[in-house]
């Protein structure tokens, strides 16, 4: 993850949706055949940010509860007088289809203004089949526009509505046996996820479930161990999870879980950060050859940010990873995180030309370095300025 090749005074050539061709400029650039040349002097070009876990559908902010917090209510008191995840599902629940679409459209335009070509989004806010696939219709609508490529994800294990909160195992089969069925059959999902948490979803539902998504089609990925020790990096090896996200809370047996599996460890600092929690072990993991994940988690409880360039400053100022691996955890293992390591994450002729070009600056470090001010000048997003 240390390693990050680059080419100085370069040349980068696209072709319609596509990366054709680069080289040195001592070499001949092929100028005599395009149709448009950007100046690219000064700045550096780096393949577009993967971000591969958000909640960026949502109803309504939640700036009530962060002056709770501050109040010092916990995360886990605030979910137990109705706020948190519940919140946002009667908000949601609120919503019309269109002004949910909306709203996310303008998340989407910020966070391309800051760099990412390529994003994952959650259910979780309906917590019931008419909320559960309007926001999942809600996601397709977001990728039909075509601004960017988008991954979607089932999460109705988020929580236990208010009237489940007793029959916890009746929410669990009406998950399975009805909104999963409606949500494959209309194609509305690449993968299901759950909470994976105490006071949440324990082991042995978050097995439940998973297997239920797999018959259904839909691979794993799993909210583990952000606020206790949960089994839920073990469940998701177990179940060949494409990732693990969160990880704040991490012993010796997780990581070996993790080194003898094909699931990445997802890193969510953001969440840390906004909530005051202590930080993921990300050297720990990376000196473990794990290929370590960062994504933002952008979401209007515990992360309303969907700020990558940001998520590298925290990575390095606060988990101590050096520049290079944290632009390598939001580009090519986000890619990973996502299925898309053949289109997107790297430059590399044939793959997708999302990219970004960032203001003038001399390396790599300026990205996390200049904290406050956005590093990106363009997002190139399918050989388009976007």
């Amino acid at each position: 993850m240390q390693e990050l090749p680059y080419l100085e005074n370069a040349w980068l050539l696209l072709e319609g949706a596509y990366i054709a061709g680069f080289g040195l400029m001592s070499e001949e650039p092929p100028t005599a055949k395009v149709s448009r040349l950007i100046d690219a002097a000064g700045r550096l070009v780096l393949p577009a940010f993967v971000d591969s876990h958000t909640h960026l559908v949502f109803a309504a902010s939640r700036e009530e509860e962060f002056s709770m917090r501050i109040r010092g209510i916990s995360y886990a008191e605030i979910a137990l007088r109705g706020g948190g995840i519940l919140n946002s599902a009667k908000r949601l629940k609120e919503a019309s289809e269109d002004a949910l679409f909306e709203s996310a459209m303008q998340r989407i335009q910020e966070v391309i203004a800051h760099g990412t070509g390529a994003i994952e989004i959650k259910s979780g806010y309906g917590l019931d089949m008419e909320g559960e696939l309007k926001m999942l219709r809600v996601i397709r609508r977001i990728r039909e526009v075509n601004l960017l490529p988008v991954r979607a994800t089932f999460l109705a294990a988020h929580a236990y509505p208010q009237e489940y909160l007793h029959r916890k195992e009746a929410y669990i089969r009406y998950v399975i046996d009805e909104i999963l069925p409606r949500v494959a059959g209309e194609g509305l999902a690449e993968y299901i996820d759950v909470f994976c948490e105490q006071g949440f979803f324990g082991v042995p539902e978050t097995e439940q479930i998973l297997e239920a998504g797999a018959k259904r089609g839909l691979k794993a990925k799993i909210h583990a161990n952000q606020l206790h020790i949960s089994g839920g990096v073990q469940v998701g090896v177990k179940h060949n999870a494409l990732s693990v996200d969160h990880l704040e809370c991490m012993g010796e047996a997780e990581i070996e879980a993790l080194k003898n599996s094909n699931t990445i460890p997802t890193l969510l600092p953001g969440a840390a950060f906004f909530l005051g929690m202590h930080y993921q072990p990300a050297r720990a993991l990376i000196d473990a050859g794990l290929p370590v994940c960062l994504a933002s988690d952008y979401n209007p409880g515990s992360c309303p940010s969907g700020n990558m360039p940001f998520l590298s400053t925290l990575a390095c100022t606060q988990m101590k990873m050096t520049p290079e691996e944290a632009i390598n955890a939001m580009t090519i293992n986000g890619a990973a995180a996502l299925e898309w390591s053949n289109d997107l994450g790297t430059i590399a002729r044939g793959k997708k030309a999302n990219l970004i070009m960032t203001r003038p600056m001399d390396n790599i470090a300026m990205i996390p370095y200049d904290f406050g001010n956005n590093p990106v000048e363009k997002t190139i997003i399918g050989g388009q300025v976007v």
